[in-house]
């Protein structure tokens, strides 16, 4: 089976969870007998196509940006071409541009989206795009949402419950580099062994400006990982407060990230809008067994961080509730052992790539079966 992946960006050039969720998949597939291709979009489309870690990524100019969404015309005559071998196309949502491609190319394959976010930012926008989405969520033959919790609080899903199904997202472990002795030793001296850690976009969703203020008053280090738009506002806030406990380190590479994971003390993710559906960094938390602090925003992070068992879950936007929440597991090292022993155990159960791979596999396979149907219908109808 030939499966067709159609997004704005990809992991071949560009870091995020729906990128990273899509190489994941290409990844796992095969297993199932399923030949994964990526068509995305790029600033320098050359080579227009790459083979990357075992599949097929095909690239097209990146025309125009407006309001996060990317535009090409020429990805409309790819996508195209793409989708008349592929055996089911699979969609990410939300990408405007993608349902617009959807119908101006009378696409008729079988097609699965798999929703990752409402679109939260774009208020005004999305009173126009609205018409739009409900018309392709509507053509399409099944929809994913990522977690119980996104299908039970998404507005717009809730008008497609009779054809959404959950499919967590999953990791494999195994495509996680192991850090030389050496690498853990480097970082074992530069920051201890006892600290709290955030990876991630340093973006205005992320909720970095209530972890700083959670700091005040305490002495607990605080690494963070990662880089983005508002980082320069960050460290600013920092020296506002005087915060002498909290070290910015930027883009890691993979290695330097699975030994800081491996090393730190309990992963915090304060993220405090549904901007963050899932959290693919808090999961990564879980699969290497540490206890999480996140928010309560009706999304995956509180599917991902069970509350009492994986670790703490804190009313959003509350710094007294989530320093209360380091303090408390900074001041039990056995429940938060216990707690990123649940973690690890939760990840093997719901979390793996592997698990994700079977699920969508059989979902390609139902969806083959509905669309041949129908299709047997209407030429019956016909004659």
């Amino acid at each position: 089976m030939r499966v067709l992946h159609f997004y704005k960006t990809y992991q071949s050039e560009s870091y995020g969870g729906i990128a990273q969720t899509i190489y994941q998949l290409c990844k796992c597939s095969p297993a199932s007998g399923i030949e994964s291709e990526v068509l995305t979009l790029s600033d320098s489309p050359e080579p227009a196509e790459l083979l990357y870690e075992g599949h097929m990524v095909h690239r097209v100019k990146l025309d125009l940006q407006i309001a996060s969404t990317g535009f090409s015309l020429a990805a409309l005559k790819r996508f195209s071409e793409l989708a008349t071998d592929a055996d089911v196309v699979h969609y990410h949502f939300p990408w405007p541009f993608m349902d617009l491609a959807h119908f101006v190319t009378r696409m008729n394959k079988p097609s699965v989206v798999t929703y990752h976010s409402d679109i939260v930012r774009y208020k005004i926008l999305l009173q126009l795009y609205r018409p739009l989405m409900r018309r392709f969520l509507n053509s399409v033959d099944a929809i994913v949402a990522t977690s119980p919790n996104y299908l039970q609080t998404s507005s717009v899903l809730a008008e497609y419950r009779d054809k959404t199904q959950v499919i967590p997202i999953g990791l494999d472990k195994s495509n996680y580099p192991s850090p030389s002795a050496t690498k853990t030793a480097e970082w074992k001296k530069r920051i201890g062994e006892r600290f709290f850690l955030f990876v991630g976009a340093i973006r205005y969703y992320k909720g970095l400006h209530i972890l700083l203020d959670a700091a005040r008053g305490t002495d607990y280090p605080i690494v963070i990982v990662g880089a983005g738009p508002i980082e320069r506002e960050l460290r600013q806030r920092v020296r506002e407060l005087g915060l002498n406990n909290v070290i910015f380190l930027g883009i890691v590479d993979d290695e330097d990230k699975v030994a800081l994971l491996q090393l730190c003390y309990a992963l915090v993710f304060p993220s405090h809008l549904r901007s963050e559906a899932f959290g693919i960094s808090l999961l990564e938390g879980a699969m290497y067994g540490k206890p999480m602090i996140s928010s309560e925003i009706g999304t995956g992070t509180s599917y991902i961080n069970n509350h009492g068992e994986t670790g703490l879950v804190v009313p959003p936007s509350d710094p007294d509730a989530f320093r209360a929440a380091m303090r408390q597991l900074w001041d039990d090292p056995v429940l938060a052992a216990t707690m990123g022993t649940r973690a690890h155990a939760r990840y093997q159960k719901l979390f793996t790539a592997r698990v994700m791979g079977e699920s969508y596999a059989r979902l390609y396979r139902d969806v083959l079966d509905m669309h041949g149907l129908m299709t047997r219908q209407v030429s019956l109808g016909t004659e």
